[in-house]
């Protein structure tokens, strides 16, 4: 009698969190994140932007259009099914619609004909769903230890996961470590993230269940994203969403500090060396912004240390992996496993 085999896992599910509104390394963490999934090394499970701001919902909307893969992780019925292709937003308040987040100018762009360049499906808050339970669902969906969180923006809505029901044992069973891209490590000057929703940042160091790994600013600094990929690279699309923004984030040319594409590829491929880590111990966040490192063994969080020599080696996979064409879609026979 024929029998099934053991289930094939598939690559680690990334959900992925940030300021997408204000952040161009989060944007192009986004493109990353569709490198990674076209060789088949990761799958981004959930998206969501880490302000109640429309306009950076719309801007994270049509940057995961343009790749058109599946944002979320499952596609055969169920948690996954229900949230698939959701964008998540924290509520609990009016979502602002009147903000001009830094690239919000991306979705003004014009065609010859004076038509959008861009256009998004969100038009209101009831086109978003809360990134908490967006997040906890899709988690839900994946096997026990094979997925990651990446934050990289305020923890306004990923520490809302620590309130819902049962989300403890949830997080710990599902969640192989959260990445947070942002502070200044071991200690250093006020973090504008942080400062963005200090409350939330400090429940969120104090109170999350799994290993935490901090990728703080001097880590960005130390590994710019290259402005001339963005001039060379991307030639194969004439139109690209993340180009514009880049574009509109400030004057070209520039390397953007990019703490959020070491968080991303951190969190895909903890053990292929291409950072050092800290020893571990505990961050805590300051009330004026800034994070301090206390080391200790029992600690459960450390932090990201770029290492000079490789610094070539990182680059070149950033760009590789921010410049890749989208992922082609899964075929739907084959698009069940999470």
């Amino acid at each position: 009698m024929y029998q099934r085999g053991p289930a094939v896992r598939p690559p680690i599910g990334i959900a992925f969190d940030g300021d997408l509104g204000n952040r161009i390394d989060a944007i192009l963490a986004v493109a990353m994140l569709n490198g990674f999934t076209a060789k088949t090394e990761a799958r981004r499970i959930s998206l969501s932007v880490s302000r109640p701001s429309l306009t950076s919902a719309q801007i994270a909307d049509v940057v995961a259009g343009f790749y058109r893969g599946r944002p979320a992780g499952a596609a055969t019925g169920g948690v996954g099914a229900i949230t698939e292709g959701m964008l998540g937003m924290p509520e609990g308040g009016p979502a602002v619609t009147s903000d001009k987040p830094v690239l919000a100018t991306t979705l003004e762009k014009k065609s010859a004909d004076g038509s959008p360049v861009y256009t998004s499906a969100i038009t209101g808050l009831v086109g978003t769903a809360e990134s908490a339970v967006l997040i906890r669902n899709l988690l839900l969906a994946q096997h026990d230890g094979n997925a990651a969180i990446v934050l990289a923006g305020p923890a306004t809505g990923v520490v809302r996961l620590l309130d819902l029901y049962r989300s403890g044992p949830q997080i710990a069973a599902k969640c192989k470590q959260l990445v947070v891209a942002a502070g200044s490590f071991p200690s250093g000057a006020p973090d504008a993230t942080i400062k963005a929703d200090i409350a939330a940042a400090k429940k969120l160091f104090a109170e999350w269940t799994t290993p935490i790994v901090a990728v703080g600013s001097e880590v960005g600094d130390a590994l710019p994203y290259p402005g001339a990929s963005i001039e060379k690279d991307f030639a194969w699309a004439p139109v690209h969403p993340v180009v514009d923004a880049y574009r509109a984030a400030r004057p070209m040319p520039y390397d953007a500090p990019a703490p959020a594409l070491a968080a991303v590829l951190y969190a895909v491929h903890p053990d292929d060396g291409y950072f050092k880590l800290s020893d571990a111990g505990t961050i805590t966040v300051l009330d004026d912004g800034r994070t301090r490192f206390t080391p200790g063994a029992e600690g459960k969080h450390r932090y990201l240390i770029a290492d000079p020599a490789l610094k070539e080696k990182v680059l070149a996979v950033y760009t590789a992996m921010v410049s890749a064409p989208p992922a082609p879609r899964p075929g739907r026979g084959r698009a069940g496993a999470v």
